[in-house]
């Protein structure tokens, strides 16, 4: 044992019991963070629009702030990015974070002095919580790559401006500095394929023990360093590999594939981060369900995902959500976003404490006949219906077909398979059957011949990747809809359909 893995035991100690002391505080917590947020805003632009002052307790919150998702927002944002004081949050942020949105285009998050500790200490907790829960702290003495986006900023309103791994980057701690891979000059690369073969030229000869990163990339660093290695396991390459961090995307359709490729048991910590917050992470390893992060200056709502396109819906704070429901997550931060809808869906596992799964987005679900599906369905019955058939999925994504001459309209599934089916039709059949019991208005609208079942176009290899590359979002924090409610990315996608 070195002296940064002997360091660590301790103070993974003391952040475990403050996180395990916090479970018991949640309500309280909350209550007092959504008043020291109406506090320290009520004197910027919004503030005042809102009549924070005037704000005592949730009731009023609520009548007062309506939910809004980013468009909603633009006309703050703006005035943030144009330089202003005391927009939506006191001051000016010290960093915007820069996402690629599936249907507005790039936006702008900010970042406030106060809420970057939020990103930071979030994933450090993940980490300390590991270390504490299993007694293994020896990874911290090894190399660590965080798959992640340029640290180089730009300025947008005299702001430093760029994606929020790359914004984190700048706050890895000095000590954890000589572990970092990969270097400060390959993380600034852009193109993604150049980028991975520089950092697989830097990792290769390195004793890797923790890799951070979004499944499909993560994958696709994998292949790449088997492909270079013969056809080894990545535990080949790297023996004392013992932690993979991932988050960004469901684990499940990608799980069967990576266990395969590291070809041995490595440690799996589940996180939630996301521009806006990092929201929660497994503070249990090997069991399902993410901690909720309820002390760490956000401030949450939630809405039945059912209501969430109502004019009126549901909002509940902490205290009134029920397990089992489909929520849609709101968020008030101490960066300056207020009752803001971030576009995803979660489902609590418990109460006591509070621990979620993450079950999906809001804007990427199929109703176009009332089905109303979700990403958690389709999810479970891809896992289930590979298990069954002895499948492995690359990716896939499902577009409704509506415009049918020769029979009812279907879902139309379209899937890069590592081991594809030995019956395509009798997979389609399972699939199908497995959404059915999941989803009872889709089941209906089978059983009324309303729609017939689903069919499956076959994608050739590499074709996501290849979609991805071709519309300049390869790699970093970008990730495939599951699900649409439109043919426009099924249309996109026909080059690389197989005939």
């Amino acid at each position: 044992m070195n002296i940064k893995s002997f360091l660590a035991r301790p103070y993974a100690s003391i952040i475990h019991t403050r996180v395990r002391k916090s479970m018991m505080t949640a309500l309280a917590d909350q209550e007092a963070i959504l008043q020291y947020l109406l506090k320290a805003a009520a004197t910027t632009v919004f503030g005042k629009a809102h009549q924070f002052s005037n704000i005592k307790n949730y009731t009023d919150f609520k009548a007062a702030v309506p939910v809004r998702d980013y468009e909603a927002m633009a006309e703050y944002i703006d005035r943030v990015k144009n330089g202003e004081l005391n927009i939506l949050w006191k001051g000016k942020p010290i960093y915007l974070a820069k996402t690629s949105g599936t249907t507005s285009g790039a936006k702008y998050i900010p970042i406030s002095k106060e809420s970057i500790p939020n990103h930071i200490n979030g994933a450090r907790n993940a980490l300390l919580c590991y270390m504490a829960e299993t007694g293994n702290s020896d990874f911290a003495d090894g190399k660590m790559i965080f798959l992640s986006g340029s640290p180089e900023m730009e300025r947008v309103g005299g702001i430093p401006t760029g994606r929020l791994s790359g914004i984190v980057n700048h706050f890895v701690p000095r000590y954890l500095r000589s572990n970092q891979l990969p270097s400060y000059e390959t993380n600034c690369i852009e193109d993604w394929e150049t980028k991975l073969g520089k950092i697989v030229e830097e990792t290769m000869p390195e004793n890797m023990t923790l890799i951070s990163g979004i499944p499909p990339w993560m994958q696709m660093y994998f292949d790449w360093l088997s492909a270079r290695k013969e056809g080894k396991k990545i535990k080949e390459l790297f023996p004392e590999l013992q932690v993979i961090v991932h988050g960004g995307v469901n684990f499940e359709p990608y799980k069967a594939k990576l266990l395969d490729s590291l070809g041995g048991h490595v440690d799996m910590i589940e996180t939630f981060p996301a521009s806006e917050g990092f929201f929660a992470f497994q503070d249990l390893p090997g069991k399902e369900g993410l901690l909720l992060n309820t002390n760490a200056g956000m401030y949450f709502e939630f809405i039945p995902a059912s209501e969430i396109h109502s004019e009126h819906p549901t909002r509940l704070n902490l205290s009134e959500i029920k397990t089992g429901v489909n929520y849609a997550l709101i968020v008030s931060t101490n960066a300056g976003l207020w009752a803001y809808n971030i576009g995803d869906t979660v489902r609590f596992l418990s109460t006591e404490p509070y621990r979620l799964v993450v079950t999906g987005r809001i804007k990427h679900f199929i109703s176009a006949f009332g089905e109303h599906v979700i990403g958690e369905e389709v999810e479970y019955a891809i896992k289930n219906a590979s298990a069954d058939c002895g499948v492995r999925i690359i990716e896939f994504t499902i577009a409704p077909k509506i415009q049918v001459n020769d029979g009812k309209p279907y879902h139309e599934w379209f899937i890069e398979f590592e081991t594809p089916p030995a019956d395509i039709t009798a997979f389609a059949t399972t699939l199908n059957n497995y959404l059915r019991a999941k989803n009872i208005y889709y089941d209906d609208l089978i059983n009324g011949s309303i729609l017939q079942t689903l069919k499956i176009s076959v994608m050739k290899k590499n074709s996501f990747i290849e979609y991805m590359k071709s519309i300049g979002k390869l790699g970093g924090q970008n990730k495939v809809p599951r699900l649409g409610n439109d043919r426009k990315l099924a249309d996109a996608l026909e080059p690389w359909v197989q005939r």
